[in-house]
């Protein structure tokens, strides 16, 4: 394997010119992109070539070190191109989710003071188009896509509007004088300089600039490949994830750019099964719910039948976790043992990874807490999900399991070079502050706010420096309002300070774990828990539409009445049966005791889930007021 050498780059656009002057030769393919029904393959000199263009092309309009250049544009190519040429002149990457309202879009192009936005589609065109002339410092509107001239423009348009086409062809021969330009440019960028500004979605307040720098990024994918070695120059990552988003961006983009590795870029979340058959990568990232939806199928395809298919599909992942099991604990499985898994891989195991192509090594899972049954599901399968932890504030990896040693339930190791906390929630007293080197697996803490200090750590919020203050202590440690523990070594989290219920005898119920519990159930997509200040906990839920049309034979247009509500009582019975059930496995205060099934999932466009599907606590419930007050008006049972 070839080991990179990490003391030869500190800053995001060193990175590919490391790997073409030690891991691959420049024509080697670097990125995979479908056009009609083939996959073309780019190489990395093509990509530099595109990228120095982008330089060429914004030097000669002004642009200088420290300027906000915006994207608002699917995962692609031209992200990268725009990206890597933005970068090595210093401009500040200031990319904005495709998902966002024009009133969010206005807000990041005013408060980032935007010079330039990159964008991908007809539709974002527009909603750029729209709010464009209240922004005061844009001067550059980008489409990267065909027909762009067919939009009318506003007459009140300021911006200029340029094809990126026509700014890859103005710039297709770099002169000699330009080619120096962007040299001398990379060459005064400084490991400290701001990379990023990347805008929180937040669940509640107005949205702030996360400023990261070349360190930041730079470092998180040194530490990361550190702790999962086993991340090679030849694998392909298959990228649908948002490159909007901090996760993506540094644990593919950036960890791919350093390692020399390959990314196909998915076409959507639709085709996403489809191009994983077609690209068969070695190496996904990816969030929970797309593996909740995995098992839920699997677990479904594997039993619905009955008989002896589904007694073959059961045995064989009995056999697949008394395998795994022997194998984490440190025993060698045994040759009857060894022999009963490899014919569980031949009758079961095997169709279900030929769905991800057949050659994933790993999937790194994060965004969210990954229910651990769900981890163990995947662990008897046989395809190691590793867990990782960190916000956006964070560049974003704070821990990541480790290859060699799963805790399911946990969220991995600390990485080398930082330390994290556990603090008291009231008292502010240290529980615990651990860090790579202390690690001790049998090693447990009491829980609190995770703190976290090291090169990490954001350099602040954009423009904001009372907010930055409250959110990094003036000893340094980043707050990040998340409540967890340490377990057997590795972090483990409990919820988010924010959602933490304190029910009216004073008991806190932490939402994520119950929630988890509850989610279990196949007839349950989306659950939330409600309870603070109130004598017991209720619940909206979300059924899982698929189960639900087939037990009742539902159609379309059911999901399309009015009522948010379903008040049927035979679907409420249905799901009834499954949260009993599932009670048991809580206390007795953390049980649910009424519920409201509601008919449509919660959604980004109803102003109810942030662009990272994180739920907006304060709207849901200031929005369904009413039938949450029913809920504590009714009979329960007890």
């Amino acid at each position: 394997m070839s080991k990179p050498l990490f003391n030869e780059f500190s800053t995001v656009p060193s990175l590919l010119r490391h790997v073409v002057e030690h891991i691959h030769p420049p024509a080697h393919p670097f990125l995979m992109d479908k056009k009609g029904t083939e996959w073309v393959e780019i190489s990395f000199e093509d990509t530099l070539k595109r990228a120095d263009a982008v330089a060429a092309y914004f030097l000669e309009q002004g642009v200088v070190k420290g300027d906000r250049m915006g994207l608002m544009i699917e995962n692609s190519p031209e992200y990268v191109y725009y990206d890597q040429g933005i970068q090595q002149i210093g401009a500040i990457n200031v990319s904005v989710y495709p998902t966002l309202s024009e009133q969010e879009v206005a807000y990041i192009l005013n408060d980032s003071g935007m010079k330039a936005i990159l964008v991908g589609n007809p539709f974002l065109f527009r909603k750029v188009l729209k709010v464009a002339g209240n922004c005061r410092e844009l001067r550059y509107i980008i489409p990267a896509f065909e027909g762009h001239e067919k939009v009318a423009l506003p007459e009140t348009l300021q911006a200029e509007v340029i094809s990126f086409e026509d700014i890859l062809r103005l710039k297709q021969q770099v002169t000699a004088a330009e080619r120096a330009a962007i040299d001398q440019s990379r060459r005064l960028l400084l490991p400290q300089d701001v990379s990023a500004l990347i805008y929180t979605s937040g669940t509640t307040g107005i949205p702030k600039g996360v400023m990261l720098t070349h360190s930041n990024f730079v470092e998180n994918v040194k530490v990361c490949l550190q702790q999962i070695p086993v991340i090679d120059k030849n694998e392909t990552f298959l990228s649908f994830l948002p490159l909007s988003h901090v996760f993506e961006r540094t644990a593919t983009y950036h960890v791919c750019c350093a390692q020399g590795c390959k990314i196909a870029f998915a076409q959507s979340l639709e085709l996403l099964a489809k191009n994983m058959a077609e690209v068969r990568p070695t190496v996904m990232n990816c969030v929970p719910r797309l593996l909740e939806r995995i098992h839920d199928k699997a677990i479904k395809s594997g039993t619905s039948a009955g008989g002896v298919k589904a007694g073959i599909f059961t045995w064989a992942l009995e056999t697949g976790q008394a395998y795994r099991q022997k194998k984490e604990a440190g025993h060698n499985p045994g040759l009857l043992l060894a022999a009963k898994k490899a014919l569980a891989e031949k009758l079961v195991f095997s169709k279900i990874k030929e769905k991800t192509g057949g050659r994933l090594k790993f999937m790194i899972s994060g965004g969210a807490a990954l229910p651990r049954n769900v981890g163990e599901f995947f662990g008897n399968l046989g395809i190691k999900i590793l867990e990782g932890f960190g916000l956006t504030e964070t560049s974003p990896v704070m821990s990541v399991t480790e290859y060699h040693r799963q805790v399911y339930g946990t969220v991995g190791r600390v990485i080398p070079g930082i330390e994290i906390g556990i603090q008291d929630i009231e008292t502010r007293q240290f529980h615990s502050i651990q860090t790579h080197e202390t690690f001790n697996e049998n090693f447990e803490s009491a829980e609190g706010e995770i703190v976290v200090r090291g090169h990490c750590v954001m350099k602040g919020y954009f423009n904001k420096p009372a907010e930055t203050a409250e959110a990094i202590d003036r000893e340094g440690w980043f707050h990040t309002g998340d409540i967890g523990r340490f377990f057997k070594g590795n972090l483990q989290i409990t919820d988010r300070l924010k959602n933490m219920i304190v029910n009216a005898y004073g008991k806190n119920v932490y939402p994520t774990p119950v929630e988890n519990i509850y989610l279990k159930s196949t007839k349950i997509d989306q659950l939330f828990l409600i309870g603070d200040k109130k004598e017991y906990i209720t619940a909206i839920v979300i059924p899982n539409r698929e189960n639900l049309e087939e037990q009742f034979g539902l159609t379309e247009t059911f999901f399309q009445q009015p009522e948010t509500f379903i008040e049927d009582k035979a679907i409420q019975d249905w799901i009834a049966a499954d949260i009993r059930k599932l009670s048991n496995e809580l206390a007795k205060f953390e049980r649910i005791k009424n519920f409201k099934v509601k008919r449509t999932p919660f959604s980004q466009e109803a102003g109810e889930v942030t662009p990272t599907l994180k739920v907006k606590r304060r709207v849901v419930e200031q929005k369904y007021a009413q039938a949450i007050k029913d809920m504590y008006s009714e009979p329960v049972e007890e």
